[in-house]
């Protein structure tokens, strides 16, 4: 089995975006035997205020303390954009040399970052 770090917009309609990613989450659980999606920053987007600055910056390094510290085998993307926070999150992944995937086929990356894989074929096992 490998685990997958789910990256998606939090920001703006929090409760909206929550709500999808545990959609993403849940499709993964019940179509990919193989496959356990991780979103961790689920948590401290519930018990902390994303519009508050300091807060935000708290959830942000526990996010980044998970991603780099803890056995991930891959990045996948969803959603419509790149957040500043999911960049972070993509420039983590890269440095470790974990792969990144793009997962929504259209979403638009930031200039630079076009060699990363568009893997939006919701039927194979990864």
């Amino acid at each position: 089995m490998k685990i997958v770090y789910i990256a998606h917009p939090i920001g703006g309609d929090v409760v909206e975006n929550i709500q999808k990613v545990l959609d993403i989450v849940k499709k993964i659980n019940l179509e990919k035997k193989y496959v356990v999606p991780f979103a961790p920053y689920i948590t401290d987007v519930l018990a902390l205020d994303d519009d508050k600055h300091e807060e935000r910056e708290i959830g942000l390094r526990n996010c980044y303390h998970i991603l780099s510290s803890l056995k991930i085998d891959e990045l996948w993307l969803y959603g419509p954009r790149v957040t500043s926070g999911m960049l972070a999150e993509v420039e983590l992944a890269l440095e470790k040399g974990m792969p990144v995937y793009i997962k929504d086929p259209e979403m638009e990356m930031p200039l630079g970052y076009e060699f990363i894989e568009r893997d939006c074929d919701e039927d194979n096992e990864g």
